[in-house]
């Protein structure tokens, strides 16, 4: 619908008091009202009443899941009690804030991660109890929140629990994903997506605002005028659709602050044509509607049609503009602006963090906001910009930098477009200046691409828009200076840092792992849980004949926990003692299952030569490929094949089993974890920025088996060299085998094991119906270059598994390693990487409610 407006108006959205976003000022009585809060019931009655009054159940009809609701509704009334008191005290003291904008969060279940940084799980579970029913049951019937796909979101999430731990003043910004990303199913070996309709029975935890929408607008057209300031644009017409608000709680650990996630949802200008009904023209009636909500519908919509990356640029700009002008909003309703010097204090109370690219289109709508919406001149909206702006960067491939056409730009977001020439044309000025007669450097930096067919880069707008940019570990940061961002380092010296990632141990070890936790506690008391530098103090422990007899003990329970869930899932029936073998990440080739799958023909091989003193083995594979990552698909199901053959072998029996955990989310990594002995972080050098998964492995008792890569140096500094297992090529190794002409051929010629694995895959002794099914990835390797060099490795890696084998059969120097691995994980939590964000990037201080 095209909807002509004259002048660019300011975006209007009511908001209850209540919320975190409020649009008043509290008035005194206001807040003496808010401070008598109802008394809340004792658990057991209040599960009861729940079930009555909130379900219209009685315990005699009740389900499971209105069990589950009753539980939630109890847990979610002392979360809403202290959430109304950190919202009232935001606004009494008037804090820096932290916004920070990302497209994914990985929240996971909410009803136990809110009771335990409650300190109220016990409570519950006793209350369950009395009614008969068990907390773990109960926990079961919740949808994992289906908000994000790989670690970005995971990460988001533990930087959310960390904030609201810390007392942080900070809210969260996303989209509220109808259907997420998909629900992955494995039939017949390979990857089927379908439907993640998380959303089926409501979301308890969510809080919608009706009264908080924004107006986004696309497409539409340029008009100029005359102003004092010289000749300026209007955008006017397009198309508008209406961002809602929904809110979540994030309860802090053992404190009082209950922070927020602001999603939000699309919806349509207009949702019924009445007229088009009327007609009988039912399609036409709610077409604009289906057109609109298609936004917010699924997580990273298939982008290899020019629709599809529309509505990917569509989904980023519309939460990025929703986010800003409710940030701006809230900042107007708290402070009066008379004067254009007034807006100068923006800075001192908003901080604003793009977690990777997709939320970078904000440096340009910010200045739309502050200039176009606003007035504020050009010069002091893009100095209040470079202020209230950082930048995290999450890969060292170019290639995954995002970037869009200018055609396509232009035609979405005509103003922004412009918006985006005009820093460009001053950026590259001030470089000109400052380098002069350097063209090739203008040609590398400029935000836009005219060297592949016009192209906004995305991260360039990013770096020039922020004050900061950083890293997410240590070799990470140093490669952004060196290679990606090299030009930049010389441009801002000083701008680009580094803040290694960090995972919340409230939800990867106190809720994952009780167990671990109750006997960490047992021996050092609780004060790890809040603060995980104490965890050291199990060092000597590590030497202790009883507690390791204790931590192998949970750790056997923990397996037999996994293996319970994996025989429900699969049918597979797993040897609890064998070495469980973890790798669960996103399936993309430079995290290298397939250099995992080589490893297991290996041992195959070994085991039908009649090969003794094998250890017993399972490998466990989990994640998602990306709908259109045909590749990736084709490694599930090469994954697949390569299990039905070795499972069902009865020469192999226990000595080896393979397992494809299907549908990995976070309620599944909370299992995974805890019941893993070995963690796979086997990237190719130089490829993964940092990696969270192995965090969570070693705080949770696994051995890493990996490159140096990421976070895994890092690990490998706090926790020794002898507590790891590192294999293969470092990273100027692989730049420097790259530049002497590497040819996977003489790997291949060389190595009679490696030659047996691959001729395996590609004559079709794991798809014997399709004999050259698995020819493309044999062709990648020997025939394309072997871009993630897996032949390279291939040696290194058999020679250190065959280590890790040796090992595990000691299990009490496995349990010694075991034990100084999560002993030394201190630096790896979140808490750590926020206090870094908020004294070093934002300069935000705690604000206790």
């Amino acid at each position: 619908m095209k909807t002509p407006t004259k002048t660019p108006a300011k975006s209007k959205a009511k908001v209850t008091k209540v919320a975190v976003a409020s649009k008043a000022k509290p008035t005194k009585a206001s807040k003496a009202k808010a401070s008598v809060m109802p008394k809340l019931t004792p658990v057991k009655q209040a599960l009861q009443n729940h079930l009555i009054f909130s379900s219209f159940k009685t315990s005699e009809a009740a389900t499971p899941r209105d069990w589950y609701d009753a539980s939630s509704y109890t847990v979610r009334d002392h979360v809403v009690e202290r959430w109304v008191k950190t919202a009232e005290a935001y606004y009494r003291d008037d804090p820096k804030r932290v916004y920070y904008l990302s497209l994914e969060f990985l929240i996971g279940r909410m009803l136990s991660n809110a009771a335990l940084n409650l300190g109220i799980k016990d409570e519950l579970k006793e209350g369950l109890a009395g009614l008969g029913l068990e907390l773990e049951n109960t926990v079961e019937m919740e949808t994992d929140a289906a908000l994000g796909n790989g670690g970005l979101g995971r990460l988001a999430a533990c930087f959310l629990d960390s904030m609201a731990t810390m007392a942080i003043p900070a809210t969260g910004y996303g989209i509220r994903y109808e259907y997420g990303m998909f629900k992955q199913t494995i039939e017949n070996g390979q990857q089927v997506e379908n439907p993640d309709n998380w959303l089926r029975y409501g979301n308890i935890w969510e809080f919608q605002r009706p009264e908080v929408t924004f107006n986004i607008r696309f497409y539409g057209q340029l008009v100029k005028y005359s102003s004092e300031e010289g000749e300026k644009q209007h955008w006017i017409d397009g198309e508008h659709v209406v961002a809602m608000a929904y809110d979540v709680p994030v309860p802090g650990f053992g404190g009082d602050t209950v922070n927020s996630l602001r999603l939000w949802s699309a919806k349509a200008a207009r949702e019924f044509d009445l007229r088009h009904f009327n007609d009988g023209n039912y399609e036409k009636a709610v077409e604009e509607r289906n057109e609109t909500e298609n936004i917010s519908k699924v997580l990273y919509p298939n982008d290899a049609s020019v629709l599809g990356k529309e509505l990917r640029l569509k989904q980023q700009y519309f939460f990025v503009s929703a986010s800003i002008q409710d940030i701006l909003r809230r900042f107007l309703t708290t402070h009066e602006i008379k004067k254009q010097s007034d807006w100068n204090i923006l800075p001192e109370k908003i901080a604003i963090q793009l977690n990777d690219t997709h939320p970078s289109i904000g440096v340009a709508e910010m200045m739309y906001q502050l200039v176009d919406c606003h007035h504020l001149p050009w010069a002091q909206s893009w100095a209040l910009v470079n202020k209230i702006f950082a930048y995290t960067n999450h890969t060292l491939m170019p290639e995954a930098l995002e970037t869009w056409s200018v055609d396509l730009f232009g035609r979405l977001l005509p103003r922004h477009l412009e918006i985006i020439y005009k820093i460009n044309d001053e950026f590259l000025h001030m470089v000109n200046h400052k380098f002069p007669g350097d063209a090739d450097l203008l040609t590398r930096v400029s935000i836009i691409d005219e060297t592949h067919g016009r192209r906004v880069r995305m991260a360039h707008l990013a770096v020039v828009g922020s004050h900061t940019v950083n890293g997410v570990a240590a070799l990470h940061s140093e490669l952004l200076k060196e290679f990606l961002f090299a030009d930049f380092d010389r441009i801002y010296p000083g701008k680009l840092t580094n803040v290694t990632n960090g995972i919340t141990p409230r939800r990867w070890l106190n809720q994952a792992n009780p167990g671990l936790t109750a006997l960490i506690e047992s021996a050092i008391g609780a004060g790890f849980k809040k603060d995980l530098t104490q965890i050291k103090k199990i060092t000597p422990l590590a030497n202790d004949k009883d507690f390791k007899k204790a931590f192998a003990a949970v750790k056997l329970a923990n397996k037999v926990r996994l293996a319970n869930k994996i025989e429900q899932k699969t049918g597979i029936k797993l040897n609890v003692n064998s070495l469980f073998d973890v790798q669960i990440k996103r399936i993309h080739e430079y995290k290298r299952q397939l250099l995992n799958v080589l490893h297991v023909i290996t041992l195959y091989n070994r085991i039908r030569s009649g090969e003794k003193n094998i250890t017993p083995r399972t490998v466990i594979f989990g994640g998602k490929a990306a709908p259109g990552y045909w590749m990736a698909k084709q490694i599930i199901r090469l994954i697949n094949d390569v299990a039905l053959i070795v499972n069902n072998d009865i020469h192999v029996g226990d000595q080896l089993k393979v397992v494809y955990y299907p549908n990995y989310e976070v309620s599944a990594a909370e299992i995974l974890f805890p019941g893993s002995d070995l963690s796979e972080q086997i990237s190719t050098a130089g490829t993964e920025a940092s990696g969270t998964g192995n965090m969570k492995m070693a705080l949770n008792g696994a051995l890493t088996i990996g490159t140096l890569d990421g976070a895994n140096v890092e690990i490998m500094e706090e926790v020794g060299i002898d507590n790891i297992f590192i294999f293969g090529l470092t990273t100027p190794q692989v730049a420097e085998t790259k530049a002497n002409g590497y040819n996977p051929r003489d790997y291949y010629n060389n190595n009679p094991a490696l030659k047996e694995v691959l001729d395996m895959i590609g004559s079709g002794f794991f798809s014997v119906e399709e004999p050259n099914r698995y020819q493309p990835i044999i062709d990648n390797l020997l025939n394309n270059g072997d871009q993630y060099l897996l032949l390279a490795d291939y040696a290194s890696y058999i020679e250190t598994q065959d280590k890790v084998s040796s090992v595990y059969q000691n299990q009490d120097e496995w349990t010694r390693m075991a034990i100084l691995n999560v002993a030394n994980m201190a630096k790896f939590s979140s808490d750590r990487a926020i206090s870094d964000y908020a004294n070093n990037i934002w300069h935000a201080k705690a604000s206790k409610s």
